[in-house]
């Protein structure tokens, strides 16, 4: 039995129960991450020295960072990913780009917009974030509206799609993007889709 360590308000915790859901493979998980259960104990520190979420346990197999799992579950079932190389390298080179470039910028207006962290409430920061954010949202606009990503779907399309429930809940204008919201609505009519972008997990 998979065993998947991590808080499911977490998007790297969800991108992993998304793909297990798209698989069918049974798992269990238990709550770690703050404010639950704090991952920098010793006990979960010899699973992951970074104290982060999620970590995958299958038998004595450990493993951590959520883009390593989501290729491992693909390739272990042999789907998810394109047989034809060139296919899946772009896979992988839109699941790298979903947490190297795409994340970064919402940081901010996360926190101060759908979290209320305190300590993030200055608007020019704010309207900063929005921004650099808008400008890696218009490439994929772009990418999508060209065909060169969504095309048959792809653990990168799992990270892709949190991404892009995460844009649509933000509470604050934003530009209009017909093929993110078209992408959006496809990802949404997937049953593990709709499980992992419920309006309670922004």
């Amino acid at each position: 039995m998979l065993k998947v360590l991590g808080r499911v308000t977490s998007i790297n915790v969800r991108k992993v129960l998304w793909a297990l859901d798209e698989l069918g493979l049974a798992y269990v998980r238990e709550d770690w991450g703050m404010p639950l259960r704090d991952p920098k104990v010793p006990e979960f520190l010899a699973l992951n020295p970074n104290g982060q979420v999620p970590v995958l346990v299958e038998k004595e197999f450990v493993l951590w960072e959520s883009n390593a799992i989501l290729i491992y579950l693909a390739l272990r079932e042999g789907v998810l990913l394109p047989d034809q190389l060139e296919q899946r390298a772009l896979a992988l080179q839109w699941l790298g780009w979903q947490a190297s470039e795409l994340n970064p910028p919402w940081g901010y207006a996360l926190n101060a917009l759908i979290r209320k962290t305190p300590g993030y409430d200055d608007p020019a920061r704010v309207a900063e974030s929005m921004a650099r954010w808008t400008a890696k949202m218009e490439i994929l606009e772009a990418a999508l509206a060209g065909g060169s990503v969504g095309n048959g779907f792809t653990v990168a399309d799992i990270a892709l799609g949190l991404s892009v429930h995460r844009w649509m809940s933000m509470p604050v204008e934003k530009k209009d993007l017909p093929a993110v919201a078209d992408y959006y609505e496809r990802l949404m009519s997937r049953e593990a889709g709709a499980r992992w972008m419920g309006p309670e997990t922004p």
